[in-house]
């Protein structure tokens, strides 16, 4: 198992308290006590109480404390005042730190308890998606914006229903829990409804109903609906989404427009043209990556946008977690560090052994 190591920040400030009172210690020693180096010497709790836990704190703070007894009796300084003031100091400082350090230990139990909640949450939310489903491989990649996050607005699912394997990908509007709270409610709606309706078309509505019941009038997802049975076809609707890249056997990618746009779900209100469903070619051998906005408006710094149509042949990796990781690696690197938007993506595989069934 790989030793993780501490920042360097953090190593350097947990090494900060024996240094500063050996510095300390010395320079008096040699110096004498003419220039007052002995107060100083209760920076060491000061220090590790940024750091370490009260233990550690208060272990240094009676060193502290020992070396500045040690010092006032070998400079004199108990013939007066500067001594007693000195450890005054030390005690004042290595209490003030044992209360930081216990502070701190508490938040760091409150904040590992809310990431166990989070992870728990993001796997009942997001959570895996099989690793075949029907004639399908699928792979799936979610990056977050919010640093520390494992979960944002962005959404997909993968259903292997009565009627064809059926998927999603959307993208609420906002960020936060409300993004959250947002997509639990339109993964809710599909999972049930992906069994139940018969037709495409019908889930989506039954989808539009769901979030209209939950949203305000200003709030909305865009979404893409994906319905693959046996016929070597893939039906599509689309909720104001990006279009899925499909790369053909070749290696030549495309992308799958509808013929007229609709409105996100949530703005049925605002009597838009409802979606209608179109149809794509999807054999053995080709690929279907269903993505958000964050992948396709991703920009370097020079603002230019990721070029996906450019990227399709990172996808040709036997493997299809390896070739999505190689596509999001890449997504990383022209963006030059963490995305400013949630980035997710779904890559699709007609099995390769059912391409004699063609």
């Amino acid at each position: 198992m790989a030793v993780r190591k501490l920042p360097s920040s953090i190593t350097v400030l947990s090494c900060m308290p024996v240094v500063v009172m050996a510095t300390v210690t010395v320079g008096d020693v040699v110096v004498g006590a003419g220039l007052g180096f002995l107060p100083l010497i209760s920076l060491g709790p000061a220090f590790a109480g940024l750091v370490g836990g009260w233990r550690r704190t208060a272990a240094i703070g009676a060193a502290a404390l020992l070396l500045c007894v040690a010092l006032g009796l070998y400079d004199g300084l108990f013939q007066e005042r500067r001594g007693f003031t000195a450890m005054i100091s030390v005690v004042g400082v290595t209490g003030v730190g044992i209360a930081a350090a216990v502070m701190r230990s508490r938040r760091e139990a409150e904040l590992a308890s809310v990431r166990s909640i989070a992870e728990v949450a993001q796997r009942v939310l997001l959570r895996p998606v099989p690793l075949t489903a029907g004639p399908l491989q699928a792979a799936v990649s979610y990056t977050s914006a919010v640093a520390e996050a494992r979960i944002g607005g962005d959404l997909y699912e993968v259903v292997a229903s009565p009627y064809g394997v059926r998927i999603i990908v959307g993208d609420v509007q906002g960020k936060g829990l409300a993004a959250v709270e947002t997509a639990a409610v339109v993964l809710g709606a599909f999972r049930e409804a992906a069994h139940e309706e018969p037709d495409l078309v019908d889930l989506g509505e039954r989808l539009e109903r769901s979030v209209s019941r939950e949203l305000d009038d200003e709030k909305f997802v865009t979404a893409i609906l994906v319905e693959i049975a046996s016929d070597y076809e893939a039906v599509l609707l689309s909720y104001g989404h990006p279009a899925p890249m499909l790369v053909r056997r070749g290696g030549d990618a495309e992308f799958l427009q509808p013929a007229s746009f609709a409105l996100p779900l949530g703005l049925g209100a605002h009597r838009g043209e409802s979606p209608k469903p179109y149809r794509a070619e999807f054999v053995p051998g080709e690929q279907l990556l269903l993505y958000t906005d964050g992948v396709t408006e991703a920009r370097d710094a020079h603002g230019m946008f990721y070029p996906l149509a450019d990227r399709a042949h990172l996808l040709q990796d036997p493997d299809a977690h390896g070739a999505l990781e190689a596509l999001r690696e890449d997504l990383v690197r022209h963006v030059g560090g963490p995305p400013h938007d949630d980035a997710a993506m779904l890559l699709l595989r007609y099995h390769r052994h059912a391409e004699g069934k063609s």
